[in-house]
C-alpha cells in the first residue's frame, strides 16, 4: 500500500516516528485549505505561506499532544489559526497606515474582488467584508467562514464569551450596513 492510499491514523503513527514521507503526505493532503484559512487572516500570500509552514513544522513536531479527539484536520487548523493571528497583530504593529493608502488598499481589493468573483452578491459581501474593522472582519471571518463556536473564538481571540457574543452582534449589524450602502 502506498502513502496515498493510507488512511490519516496511520500516516500519523508513521509521522510520530519521524516518517518524512509520511509527513510529505500529509503536508500534500492539508496545505491548500490550511494556506486559505491563513491568507484569510494575515491577507498577504508570502506571509499565509510561512505562517501554513511553520504551522505544519509545529504540528509535527507537537503530534504526540494530538489527542484524537477532534480530527486532526481541526486540530491542525486551530495551530493555523493561532499562528494566523499572531501573524496578522505582529504585523500590524508596525502598519501606519493614513486615510489615502487606506482607501488606495480598498480600492485594490476592489478591484481583485471584481476579477475573483462573479456573483454580485458574493462580491458585495466581499467588499463589505473588507471595509469592516479588523476586529469585527476577524470575528466573522472565524465564526461564519471557518465555523468556530463562540467558546473556540474566546479561546482564540482570548476574550469573555460577553465580549464575543457581543462583537459577533455588532459585526452582522456592521456587515449589514456595509451591505445596504453597495
Amino acid at each position: 500500500m502506498t502513502l496515498t492510499n493510507q488512511n490519516i491514523e496511520s500516516l500519523l503513527a508513521l509521522c510520530k516516528d519521524g516518517n518524512q514521507l509520511a509527513q510529505l503526505e500529509v503536508y500534500n493532503r492539508y496545505q491548500k485549505g490550511m494556506y486559505n484559512v491563513s491568507l484569510r487572516i494575515v491577507k498577504n500570500s508570502a506571509e499565509a505561506e510561512d505562517v501554513m509552514q511553520e504551522s505544519f513544522i509545529t504540528a509535527f513536531s507537537k503530534l504526540d499532544t494530538f489527542k484524537g479527539t477532534a480530527t486532526f484536520g481541526s486540530w491542525l487548523k486551530r495551530i493555523v489559526v493561532n499562528n494566523s493571528i499572531a501573524q496578522y497583530r505582529k504585523s500590524q504593529r508596525f502598519v501606519d497606515m493614513d486615510e489615502e493608502n487606506f482607501s488606495n488598499e480598498i480600492e485594490e481589493t476592489m478591484e481583485r474582488t471584481n476579477e475573483d468573483y462573479r456573483d454580485v452578491r458574493t462580491q458585495q459581501l466581499v467588499q463589505a467584508m473588507d471595509l469592516l474593522n479588523t476586529s469585527y472582519k476577524t470575528i466573522i471571518s472565524l465564526h461564519f467562514i471557518e465555523g468556530y463556536d463562540y467558546e473556540e473564538i474566546c479561546e482564540v481571540m482570548e476574550i469573555s464569551y460577553a465580549n464575543c457574543r457581543t462583537l459577533i452582534s455588532r459585526a452582522k449589524e456592521s456587515l449589514r450596513k456595509k451591505i445596504a450602502l453597495l
